[in-house]
Formats: structure tokens, C-alpha cells, sequence
């Protein structure tokens, strides 16, 4: 049974990464009521803070447990990350906090988006972050997010940048600034050996706010639009489902796959699909669920001569942005340093300990897929299909990469850790074979993105403004909004996104 209970000003849908630095920002407004619905718990379990143990919480609650469809180029089904808890992705990701390289922000101004290229996000990358010893013109200085380069600095780490500056590569002063090529030190939100997620900086000095009702465990059933305006969101708890009004703006922040399976579920997205799952069309948006893509990633591990330290860290504390080919606009390979022995185990993976990698991601694939409704029941999660390496430059530029990353491997640098090389192995050294290892050992790097697109055109979702199309008072502002992903993890842009967002909503 449904029960109507109070109106807000602002109703934030998602307790993740953007809804948390969203609802934070709203609230500063003590004249303004907000509310935050988020599926997940407030707080996941101690492991949520040691940064090591972050591959731990994805076999946990805090992840939605998505799985991809089998993937046409693999025949295989890949489990992608997505975070469910207040903080989402930045509550359980490998706690990299970088911006991309600015050419691949500036490939948004050049589709039409012209408020949206690098020099553009730049105050609201500033405005999140607090960095010291940076470029105060590049980089923040006051805000909430805490971030900087590891403290105790792996040694193996530490060498493997070292054989990347034999290999010729420049060192980088500040990698994470989105300005320069090369390999350096990963800024990381870790703050005192302790992960710092957004609901961290930014929700939880929020949270004696009046103003501000965080609720959680509520799962979203749908967004409630009547003459062409959402007027609300039902959602449901352990007390039964709950129907809140919205006298402003609802502002949809549930992440790549869970934003556009709300609108979707809401009747707004591709009428023939919709009508398939059984769902009323409200609003026909055939772009919502399109332009799905994600970083995949491929390793090259090492078995080490002696015992790998333990990291103190986040296990991936240096990456080099590099050109799979010369002729590109800019990087479109992230080269990154990890001092334990890969991403997929099997019966040539070295023991934890004994190895380390070098991972390649392609940064800026071509690869596009889908999110579709699995059933009209906001309980099912929906089919979500990245479409892995279905435009072969994509598995061109890793193969490329991959080479890049053998040719550090076997810098001299390295010669005093590097006893073999365990993936793909010495044996494997045509094009046709190293495409082959890719393939079977596809794994993502959990960046989807580009879900509920922002842009100009028809086919867009949102406005440059972040305005939902046809649909008044609903924006959307988390990763689906992003129109190409950056040379990056996206957890920075991501909250550079919602610092923009919380500004275009009070003005």
C-alpha cells in the first residue's frame, strides 16, 4: 500500500558519487528541502575504509552484482561492478581520483557541447578537490575531497616507473591533472591510510542538516510524471512503499545502469522497447539506454624473483597516459602499475605475493552497446551489454598496448624483480595471438558511462544543461550523462558532473 507523506524542494535519486556531492551542495541552501533515496546501506562494513582491501567489497552487498550479457566478441558474461551504498562506486572503486587527459573533454565541446570541454569543467573540478604542492591555476585547493599521491609508495611501483622513463616515456609532475602525457604518481582518495569516499567529504558533514532526509535501503520503484512534469518518486522499504512529492526538481543520480532503467521503467525511453517489457510510454526518448560503453582491460603479469610486499595502498598507485599510434589528438591508452599478480587467475597466475602486472586499458573505445529492461519489476536488474570489442580498432589499440607494456616489462629498470613473464607468456607474440589472449581474458576496468547521453541532438537524452528531454523538473546527473568517456577513471569527472549539476539547479 502506498502512502503520500511530505513534498520537497529537491529529491536526489541515488546515494552514489554524484547524488551524494548533489545533495550536499543543495542542502548548504537551508531555505531548500532535500531528499536522498539510495538502495544501498549507509555504511558497508570496516573494510569500506582499509584501502587494500577494496577488491573485497565487490563480492559484497555494497555491489549490485551486474553481469553483462554474453558479449558477442568473447561469448563470455562479465560481472561489472556498480556500487550500492551511500558513496556508490566511490565507496567500493580502487580509490583513483583523476581527471583525463583534456583533449577527450574537448571532444564534448567539439559535438556542440560547448560549456562542457576541459577549460569549461575545470572550476568544478576545482571545486571538489583540495590538493597540495599542485599548480593552483590546474588543480583545488579548498575542496571537500582530500587528494594527493600515495603515502609509503610501493617499490615495486616505484620501479616500474623508473623502467617506463627507460622505455622513454616522460615522468609526469602531475598525471591526475588532465594536462600532461607520460607516466607519474596516481592522486588517491585516501586521507590518513583511510579511504575518503564522497558520501564521506561531502554527505557527511552534511547530515545534521535539517533540511537534508537521507533515506536508505528505499529502492526506487519509479519516477511519478503527470502532465508532462515529475512530480515525485515512489519508493519502497522494509515498511512498505512510500509515494514523496517534489515541489522542484527531481534529479536522477542512480549511475549508468540504474538511471536509465528508472526512466525506462517510468515510461520514458524507446517506445517499442517499452512497450515489449509491458511498460505505459509516457515520453519516447529512444536514446535512453543507448551509448553504453566502459573501459575493458587486459594485463601483462610478471613473476617476481622475490616476494612482493603487501601494499599499503590501492594496489594501482602509478599509470602512464600514452598514444597507442602516433597521428591521435591525444592519449588513448592508460598503462597502469599494479603490485599484485593480475586481474584474472588461472593456472599460470602467480601467487598473491609472488607477482605483479602491468594493466592496458584502451581509454577511448568506439565500442557501444545497450541498457534494456529485463521485466517491468524494479527489482529485476536490467540487461546490460557493453558490447566489449564490437569495433576492432578497440582491440587493435590494447594489442598496441599490450606491447607498450611488454616493452617497460623488459626495461632493465626491472631486472632485479622480474623473473618471468606469466600472461600472456613468452610463446605469445603475434598480433593474431595477443587479440586471442585479450579476447579470453576480457575483463572491465568498471567505468560504464553514457547511458542517458548529454548533448544537442535528437537522439540526446539531456540538455547541456543536464534537463531531461520532455519531461520538466528532472535532470539527470551522474556517469550516463557523459557523451564519450575520458582518458580516465570517472570518479573525478563524475563529481566535476555533479558540482555542475548542484550550481545549474539553484540558478
Amino acid at each position: 500500500m502506498s502512502s503520500m507523506t511530505e513534498s520537497f524542494d529537491y529529491i536526489v535519486v541515488g546515494g552514489g558519487t554524484a547524488g551524494c556531492v548533489i545533495a550536499a551542495r543543495l542542502s548548504e541552501d537551508d531555505g531548500s528541502r532535500v531528499l536522498l533515496v539510495e538502495a544501498g546501506v549507509a555504511r558497508t562494513s570496516a573494510a569500506e575504509a582499509a584501502p587494500p582491501a577494496w577488491p573485497t567489497l565487490l563480492q559484497t552487498s555494497a555491489n549490485w552484482g551486474d553481469v553483462t550479457v554474453p558479449q558477442r566478441a568473447t561469448g563470455t558474461r562479465i560481472p561489472i561492478a556498480n556500487g550500492r551504498a551511500l558513496g556508490g562506486g566511490s565507496a567500493i572503486n580502487a580509490m583513483n581520483y583523476v581527471r583525463g587527459h583534456r583533449t577527450s573533454y574537448d571532444t564534448w565541446a567539439k559535438t556542440g557541447l560547448t560549456a562542457w570541454g576541459f577549460e569549461g569543467l575545470l572550476p568544478y573540478f576545482m571545486r571538489s578537490e583540495s590538493t597540495v604542492g599542485r599548480d593552483p591555476a590546474l588543480r583545488g585547493t579548498g575542496g571537500p575531497l582530500r587528494v594527493g599521491p600515495p603515502c609509503s609508495p610501493h617499490p615495486v611501483v616505484a620501479v616500474m616507473l623508473e623502467a617506463a622513463a627507460e622505455s622513454g616515456y616522460p615522468l609526469a609532475v602531475d598525471i591526475s591533472g588532465g594536462a600532461e602525457e607520460g607516466f607519474g604518481w596516481s592522486d588517491l582518495n585516501i586521507v590518513d591510510g583511510k579511504r575518503q569516499s564522497a558520501a564521506d567529504a561531502y554527505l557527511a558533514p552534511a547530515m545534521a542538516r535539517r533540511n537534508l532526509t537521507v533515506v536508505t535501503e528505499a529502492l526506487v520503484h519509479r519516477l511519478r510524471i503527470s502532465g508532462g512534469r515529475c512530480t515525485g518518486v515512489e519508493y519502497s522499504t522494509g515498511n512498505g512503499t512510500v509515494s514523496v512529492g517534489c515541489a522542484g526538481e527531481v534529479v536522477l543520480a542512480a549511475g549508468s545502469i540504474g538511471s536509465p532503467q528508472l526512466l525506462m521503467l517510468s515510461g520514458v525511453g524507446p517506445t517499442r522497447h517499452l512497450r515489449q517489457t509491458g511498460v505505459d510510454v509516457v515520453v519516447d526518448l529512444p536514446g535512453v539506454g543507448e551509448n553504453l560503453h566502459d573501459h575493458p582491460m587486459s594485463d601483462v603479469v610478471y613473476r617476481a624473483t622475490r616476494r612482493v610486499p603487501a601494499g599499503l595502498n590501492n594496489h594501482g598507485e602509478a599509470f602512464g597516459l600514452v598514444r597507442s599510434r602516433p597521428g591521435l589528438d591525444g592519449p588513448d591508452l592508460q598503462i597502469l602499475f599494479l603490485d599484485v599478480p593480475g586481474h584474472i587467475p588461472d593456472a599460470d597466475t602467480p601467487e598473491m605475493g609472488q607477482g605483479y602486472t602491468i594493466a592496458v586499458a584502451p581509454m577511448l573505445p568506439r565500442s557501444r552497446g545497450t541498457v534494456r529492461l529485463a521485466s517491468a519489476d524494479p527489482g529485476v536488474r536490467p540487461l546490460v551489454d557493453p558490447n566489449y570489442f564490437s569495433e576492432d580498432r578497440d582491440l587493435e589499440a590494447v594489442v598496441r598496448g599490450l606491447r607498450l607494456a611488454r616493452e617497460i616489462g623488459e626495461a632493465h629498470a626491472l631486472g632485479g624483480w622480474r623473473e618471468t613473464e606469466a600472461q600472456p607468456g613468452p610463446k605469445v607474440t603475434s598480433d593474431a595471438e595477443l587479440r586471442q589472449y585479450v579476447l579470453k581474458t576480457l575483463t572491465t576496468y568498471n567505468h560504464p558511462v553514457g547511458t542517458c547521453r548529454m548533448g544537442v541532438d535528437p537522439q540526446a537524452v539531456v540538455d547541456d544543461k543536464l534537463r531531461a528531454r520532455g519531461v520538466e523538473g528532472l535532470r539527470v546527473a551522474d556517469a550516463s550523462v557523459i557523451p564519450s568517456i575520458p582518458s580516465a577513471n570517472t570518479n573525478a569527472t563524475v563529481c566535476a558532473i555533479a558540482e555542475r549539476a548542484a550550481e545549474l539547479l539553484q540558478h
